[in-house]
Parts: structure tokens; sequence; C-alpha cells
């Protein structure tokens, strides 16, 4: 027999075992890295950004309707450049048949046993806008459920030992009470049949109750910074109430005399509406005098201050008064008085009139008062054995019906004078004569004319002068000074009935 030269594939056992050697590193190779998929096979990658994460770490599952579709590639942190808040980004794998996934996408964090495992779930959309690869699915399209450990981490020591007194304390309470607790049961059963629509409403999308407490997650997250600044308050509340109840009589006593108030009040108020309407206007009239109590206030306090200590040296005054008073009673009830009192009366109004055209004259003008003042002066000059008033004679300008003789009209210029064997003519030779001069009486313009008037060149006056040829300055007598030397204000003038008018 002739042998063959050349053997065949299976005859040769190093051969066998290297192919054998190599099929088992690549099995090797593949099951190591199934969980991040297998190498040269396209993926359709997006990302995922997550509030906390939850515990995902890379090559944990990506499911979809309860069947793998993925893994995750990598978990990174990522913070708001706007808002500084932080966040987790889960770069995810998956498979190529299912890109692109719609725009509503939503992802949830779900654990796959109570050891801690976890996997991403994403629920489906329906949106016509495409997800494209590399888009991230945004913080408000995921959620996280609360794990059963972090459930569990909420019953430590100080909180097992509350529950404890309270489960006591409970069935302390339901003790001897299983026949009205039976009642409420009962009871209790319209209620859960009413409140069947009303959970409907809150399950309904368009109550958002799921945003209700997304706000109320946000909202307590504003407030952990200030709560120990919270809990202060509430002590203080605290401090605060307890001083209240020991008030709580008091305001109760108070309380119950409050009907009887308001009634009166209702009653009295009315009444007491026209006393405040004149009280306001005496108020409004008192001002002027206010303002001119401000410049006498010190004085009038010593006044009162020196008075207080003669007070009672002056007690003695009240039994003279007494007399006084009776004395001045038996006046009055004198027959004889009354019919004098009717006389003074009827005086009184038939000098009215007069008064009235001579009270403007010294309210105004002051005449009277310097008329006094004046003629007092005239005879002040003292020759030693008395006084005398001294008297000129001045001559009237010469020229036609002058008033130094008989004359056919007034003088009204023009008058000469002689010098030598020259003559000048001297415009002075103008009557200014003024009869009835306004003094502010009733019916005339509110001026001072008489004693005021000035002199007018070239023109002759017989009737009362022009406005602006009146001075309007006169002397300040006593009358419009205070008691002690100063000025009054323009203002109390005018309520005293003193102000100055126009041209005095």
């Amino acid at each position: 027999m002739n042998r063959r030269r050349g053997g065949s594939l299976a005859g040769n056992p190093l051969l066998i075992g290297a192919i054998t050697t190599l099929i088992a590193v690549v099995a090797v190779f593949l099951s190591y890295n199934a969980n991040n998929g297998l190498p040269f096979v396209p993926t359709y990658n997006i990302k995922v950004a997550l509030p906390e994460a939850s515990g995902l770490q890379k090559s944990n599952q990506v499911k979809m309707a309860g069947t793998r579709v993925g893994v995750i590639d990598s978990v990174s942190a990522h913070q708001d450049p706007r808002t500084g808040r932080l966040s987790a980004i889960a770069s995810l794998k998956i498979e190529k048949n299912l890109e692109p996934l719609p725009a509503d996408t939503h992802a949830v964090v779900q654990s796959v046993s109570a050891i801690g495992l976890k996997y991403l779930e994403l629920e489906k959309g329906t949106s016509h806008q495409p997800l494209k690869a590399d888009m991230t699915i945004p913080v408000a399209q995921t959620r996280e459920p609360v794990d059963i450990d972090q459930l569990f981490n909420m019953f430590d020591t100080p909180t097992r030992l509350a529950l404890k007194v309270d489960t006591n304390e409970f069935g302390n309470g339901l003790a001897g009470r299983g026949l009205g607790l039976n009642n409420t049961i009962a009871e209790l059963r319209p209620l859960v049949t009413h409140a069947i629509p009303v959970l409907h409403n809150l399950a309904s999308p368009q109550t958002a109750l799921r945003e209700f407490f997304i706000a109320l997650e946000r909202a307590s997250g504003q407030a952990a910074p200030v709560a120990e600044q919270q809990g202060a308050l509430y002590v203080d509340l605290d401090t605060f109430f307890t001083a209240f109840a020991g008030a709580s009589r008091s305001l109760e006593e108070a309380t119950e005399g409050g009907p009887a108030s308001l009634e009166q009040a209702i009653h009295s108020l009315p009444f007491q509406a026209p006393l405040l309407i004149k009280t306001t206007r005496f108020m409004h009239l008192l001002r002027p005098s206010a303002a001119a109590l401000v410049t006498v206030a010190p004085r009038l306090g010593h006044a009162f201050t020196e008075g207080a200590v003669n007070l009672k040296a002056a007690t003695s005054l009240n039994q003279e008064l007494a007399e006084n008073a009776q004395a001045l009673q038996a006046f009055g009830q004198n027959p004889v008085v009354q019919l004098g009192l009717e006389d003074f009366t009827q005086t009184l109004q038939y000098g009215n009139p007069l008064l009235a055209g001579i009270a403007p004259e010294q309210a105004l003008c002051n005449y009277w008062t310097l008329a006094f003042r004046n003629v007092a002066s005239l005879e002040s000059a003292n020759v030693g054995v008395g006084t005398f008033a001294r008297a000129g004679l001045k001559l009237a300008p010469s020229g036609p019906n002058n008033e130094g003789y008989p004359s056919s009209a007034i003088a009204n210029g023009p008058s000469t004078e002689k010098e030598g064997v020259s003559t000048h003519i001297i415009d002075s030779n103008h009557v200014h004569a003024n009869p009835y001069p306004n003094v502010a009486g009733p019916g005339q313009a509110q001026l001072c004319e008489a004693g005021n008037e000035s002199y007018i060149p070239g023109r002759a006056i017989t009737t009362n002068l022009p406005g602006s040829s009146v001075s309007a300055s006169r002397e300040i007598t006593g009358r419009e000074q205070n008691l002690f030397g100063e000025t009054y204000p323009p203002e109390t003038l005018k309520a005293l009935g003193l102000a100055k008018g126009k041209g005095k």
C-alpha cells in the first residue's frame, strides 16, 4: 500500500488545539463585554437627565416594556450654568432598530430587586418629533421613585421609639371602643362612595395633581436653608401663645362687654356728630390764637407758675367776690337799672351808625390814637411855669386866585416871583384841598388819605387824591404790638381785625 502524502485537518492535534483555544478566548471576550454591547454592532445613542441618578451605574440595563433594549454606557454629573442646579447625565446605548424614539419619551429609574440593583425603564411617547442621536431627555420627563431602602431609612432609632409610644397610646385610646369604632366604619361608607368622583377628578390629567407635588417639593427645597429660622419662629410662637393664654380670661371679659358697647355706640354716635363738627370749626377758628400763643407761651408759663404760688393767698378774695356778686344781683333786680339799660340800648342803636363810621378810622388808620398822642405832644413843650403850643403863619404863593386874597376860582397857577428887575414863573400856586378824604369808612376805598396826602406839583386837587399819590407808610402804634413790645405776625393782625390795608 502507498501512504498518503498529506495528512487531513482532523488528524493534526496541534492545529485543532489552537483553533479551540482561539474560539474559547473569543467567547470569553464576548461574554465579558456583553453588558457594554457587542463590538462592531451599531447602536442608537441618547442621553437622559436625572435629578439624582438614584444609584444607576455603568452597564445597568435599559428596558422598554419589560424587554432589554440597551445598556447605560456612562453616568456623569452636570451643573446648569444658569440656575446652578446639579443633575446626573446618563449616556445610553440602545438597539439601532428603535431609532428614532419620540421626543416626549419618559424615563423611570426602577429597582430589579430589594437589594438595590437598578435599571432604566423607557416609556415610549407619542410625539411626532423625533429624539435624534446624542439628544437628551430633559429632567421634566424623568422620574425617580422612592426606593425601599430609602423608605426603611426613615425608621431610625428615634422614629421607632416614637412609633412604639404612639402604638401604645393608640391602643389605650381604642380600648373599650369597639362598638363606637364599628359605627364609625359604618358611617364611613357614604364618605367612600362620594369620594369616588372626587378621586376621579384628582386622577384626571387636567387636575395637574402631579405638578402640585412637584411644586411642593420645590417649595420644600427653597425652605430648607431657613429651616432653623422657621423652627425658632415656632418656638417664639409657643412662648407668645403661652403668655397669651394667661390673658385669655381678660380677653373673654372684654369680649363679653363688646356687644353692649357696640349698641351704645350705635345709639350715641349720631348725637355726637354735631358736637364733633362744631368742635372742628372751633379748632379752625382757634388757629390764629394758637399762632399768637406760640410767641407768648414762655411768658404765660412763667405767669402761671408765679400765679400758682400766690393763688392760696388770693383765696380771701373769694369772700369779697361773693359779696360783690350779691350786690350785683340786687343791682340787676332794681327796676331803675332795667330802665337805664333800656335807654342805654336805645342810645347804642342811635349811635351805631356813628360808630360804624368811626370804627374803621381807628381799626385800620389809627386816627384817634394818633390824634390824642399828637395833642399830648403839642402841649408838651415846658417853659418852666407850664406848657405852650407854638404856631406859625405861612403865606400863600402869589398868583391869580391865590388863597391869600379873595378869589373867583380855585388857585390853579401859575405864580410868579420877582428877583431884582426880573420876574420868574414858579408853578406853585395850586390849591390842594381834600375836604372828604378816604379814611376806610363805610363805602369808601380802603385808604388812609387824611394826613398822608402827597403834594402833586403843577396840579390842583380839590377831591380825593389818586391812590398812587397817597403815602402807604404810617406809624406803628402800641395797639399793633403785643404786651412785650413785639410786633404781631400778619396772620395774627388779620385775625384780630388789625391787618393793614392798601395805601395806609
